[in-house]
């Protein structure tokens, strides 16, 4: 336990890579095009799936939340980062360091239970096509949906109100890129054996437990692609397969790397890395995986694309066709 002593702690210093300050530069410029190319990525996926009727079903509804989800993980580390490669360090009060670490599990978990209802998407149109409809009528799509975001804003709930609820006595330099929940709670001057456990057990429920429910989705769609007798079907199964598995990977991957690690399983630099994994590299990835290999999203883009030129053109000629009418009426 850290001493009792020490003044309490009104504020907290994020280091972010000061340990590194030659690369500060190269990383400030490098993480601010890929913040830019990330909300734009997931912006523009949003916004063709609002816009085009015929992907308003539930496997494009569902990637539309995953891509609110991944520009709010993006927006609420990202800016934050910048300013400490900006700075150095970065000052942060109590309440804000809350507000970040809330938002941090908040997206978090809701993005485990997203993936896990995706891949149950996945596996009730594939193993199950004619009694697909039913199976995942829009009332399943609203309910898996809404268990999602409410199980995100349950856990950030009381996890957050938990580590804030301990005594911080100094020192007061957070060693990471953000205010995530291992980082923060060592430096509390209390025994946090309880919470650890609670923890511990809440990420198995909420990281282990859906990905599991994954795999097993996924076993059972791999033999019925298996069982497929056209090699054309077996294609299009796997490509739709492809992406999903590729986020579930990224994700999955680096969120129990930091979640379920041992307070000294890695160094602070490598808990660094796997923290910008899901915060800056799955969030950027995901509009690349799910529009360039998808024939639908590229179709739907192409042809708001070509709406927009349609309109353009459209209105052009309206203001030639007005200013003709006007210099016709100025001659006579």
């Amino acid at each position: 336990m850290k001493m009792e002593n020490q003044s309490s702690v009104v504020e907290f210093i994020l280091l972010g890579f000061s340990n590194f300050p030659e690369l500060e530069e190269q990383l400030f410029g490098a993480f601010l095009v890929v913040y830019l190319v990330t909300l734009m990525g997931n912006a523009i996926i949003i916004v063709i799936i609002s816009l085009e009727q015929s992907l308003h079903v539930p496997l494009y509804l569902f990637l539309q939340n995953l891509s609110v989800v991944d520009m709010g993980i993006s927006a609420v580390i990202m800016p934050v980062m910048l300013v400490i490669l900006s700075t150095e360090k970065m000052r942060i009060s109590i309440l804000g360091c809350l507000v970040q670490m809330y938002f941090i599990l908040t997206l978090g978990v809701t993005e485990c239970f997203l993936l896990g209802a995706m891949a149950f998407d996945r596996f009730a149109a594939i193993c199950h096509p004619l009694s697909y409809p039913v199976i995942v009528n829009k009332m399943v799509f609203v309910k898996l949906v809404t268990f999602s975001w409410v199980s995100g804003i349950t856990v950030a709930t009381v996890q957050t109100t938990w580590v804030f609820s301990f005594p911080f006595c100094g020192p007061s330099e957070i060693n990471h890129i953000s205010c995530e929940t291992p980082a923060v709670l060592e430096l509390a001057c209390a025994d946090t054996f309880l919470f650890e456990i609670y923890a511990f057990t809440g990420t198995i429920l909420t990281v282990i437990v859906p990905f599991l429910l994954i795999l097993l989705s996924y076993a059972r769609i791999l033999f019925a692609i298996l069982k497929m007798p056209s090699t054309t079907g077996r294609q299009k199964a796997f490509s739709t397969c492809a992406s999903h598995l590729t986020s579930v990977t990224l994700f999955y991957g680096t969120a129990s790397m930091t979640y379920l690690q041992p307070k000294s399983g890695y160094s602070p630099e490598t808990k660094k890395l796997t923290s910008l994994a899901y915060s800056l590299l799955t969030p950027l990835l995901n509009p690349l995986i799910y529009s360039v290999r998808n024939n639908e999203m590229k179709r739907a883009l192409m042809k708001l694309w070509q709406r927009r030129v349609d309109l353009h053109t459209f209105c052009l000629a309206e203001k030639l066709c007005v200013i003709y009418s006007l210099s016709d009426q100025t001659l006579m």
